[in-house]
């Protein structure tokens, strides 16, 4: 039996670690020396100023009528009002510079643990460049990208046969990827919407064709965790003539692939609503009284790993977990060749959980997080709204879900930006280790 591995810490770790500890010691020293006496009332200020804003933002969410406009005021009033007693007691200079130091100990902190998190990219694999590729391209999305950066010729130039989507009539996106691959297409992409890319994704998974992405989406979910340019769906291209693969995961949700997530519950029940892809902020705002308060819809129940949660307001399943630890970081998927389905419950029955949801993200006590290769969710009802990459759908009850490891075979340009290590949830007994320098046992060699 060998000894466990040693694992040294970069000094740029450590000091990261330090520096972001002393920024919040240093926030703490200002407003003590600052506020003398009053520092425990400034504090107590700030406190009381912060959870009034979480009542009000939790009625501006849940109410209707008077009371969500008073839920608005509150929210808007209560930190106003502790700036203005701030300025009146002239402690504001202290104030403002303990919220600065301690932005920046946040910051600090979070730098230090996502240098310190070991993560690996997926591998890639050479291939060569497909002789008869076909792009399915849909004008409409993510407002005109198609046009807007010329792709269409851009992917004719590189030798690549094009069918561009008919916006004003609905054209079966499975079906023109099956006539592709029937014609001899020897690669299949999409440059569309996560929905789209799901659905030719399946067509090119069953046949075992290379799939690439093209980043016209709106979100691009999909393309970011896959380390592609959003900014430029352009440079997408340059897979067809330099390009690696990766061996990704698919998801199903009753037989239907999915490449992001699946929504069950309140989200799911918003975007199954006609009026939401126009009026999007309206009819959130009109749907989620009921389905917060005394949730109006289905009652689910999600089971997956041996583990069972019951009566969340929503449930998301993902293709491959997420990393992210709370909500200041986007959520990602560092890797999405892990074999397993992630799945985030959600239950908020009040003010105190909207609040500590909203500051601590996926580690709130609102939120369950479990992890499967298949999830089942059940309800009291027959059928139930589903949301399949933002795309809503109506499915019998049990809803089923799995992981399909490897199906995909994802074609990416040799040079992308690559994925970004998201921050592990901030932990200051973490921090507090990393700042130590101490070495760290990785596991042992047998």
């Amino acid at each position: 039996m060998g000894e466990a591995a040693k694992v040294v810490r970069p000094a740029r770790t450590v000091w990261l670690a330090r520096a972001a500890i002393g920024c919040g010691l240093a926030a703490v020293l200002v407003l003590a020396a600052g506020a003398g006496l009053r520092g425990a009332l400034v504090v107590a200020v700030g406190v009381v100023a912060l959870a009034l804003m979480a009542v009000g933002g939790w009625w501006a969410l849940s109410r209707r009528g008077p009371l969500r406009w008073l839920g608005v005021l509150l929210a808007v009033a209560a930190p106003a009002a502790a700036v203005a007693l701030y300025v009146g007691a002239g402690t504001w200079p202290w104030v403002l510079g303990a919220v600065a130091l301690w932005a920046a100990g946040l910051w600090l902190a979070r730098t230090a643990l996502r240098s310190a998190r070991r993560t690996r990219e997926m591998p890639e694999r050479e291939v060569d460049a497909p002789r008869r590729p076909v792009l399915i391209m849909n004008p409409k999305s993510g407002g005109g990208k198609v046009e807007k950066f010329h792709l269409a010729e851009r992917a004719r130039e590189l030798g690549a046969q094009v069918v561009l989507l008919d916006p004003d009539a609905h054209q079966d996106v499975v079906e023109l990827a099956e006539r592709a691959v029937a014609d001899g297409a020897d690669l299949l992409g999409v440059a569309g919407g996560d929905g789209t890319q799901a659905l030719v994704a399946q067509v090119a998974a069953r046949h075992g064709l290379p799939f690439l992405v093209v980043s016209a989406g709106t979100r691009n979910h999909f393309a970011l965790d896959l380390g592609l340019d959003r900014t430029d769906p352009a440079r997408c291209l340059d897979a067809l003539t330099d390009g690696v693969e990766l061996r990704v995961d698919l998801g199903e949700v009753a037989g239907r692939a999915f490449v992001n997530n699946v929504s069950f519950g309140t989200y799911a029940e918003i975007v199954q609503n006609p009026e939401y892809r126009d009026a999007k902020a309206a009819t959130i705002l009109a749907m989620l009284p009921d389905l917060l308060v005394g949730y109006a819809g289905a009652r689910l129940s999600a089971e997956a790993g041996g583990e069972r949660l019951e009566h969340p307001q929503a449930v998301l399943v993902s293709n491959n977990p997420y990393d992210a630890g709370d909500l200041l970081d986007p959520g990602r998927r560092s890797r999405m060749d892990r074999g397993r389905l992630g799945v985030l419950g959600v239950r908020v029955d009040g003010a105190a959980q909207a609040a500590d949801l909203a500051l601590r993200g996926t580690s709130a006590e609102a939120v369950t997080v479990l992890v499967g290769r298949e999830v089942l969710v059940t309800a009291d009802v027959p059928s139930i709204p589903v949301a399949v990459d933002g795309e809503a759908l109506e499915l019998d009850v049990p809803v089923r879900c799995v992981i399909r490891p490897g199906a995909l075979r994802v074609r990416v340009p040799r040079d992308r930006p690559g994925t970004v290590a998201p921050a592990p949830a901030l932990k200051w007994s973490r921090l507090a280790h990393l700042a130590s320098g101490r070495t760290e046992e990785n596991g042992g060699a047998r």
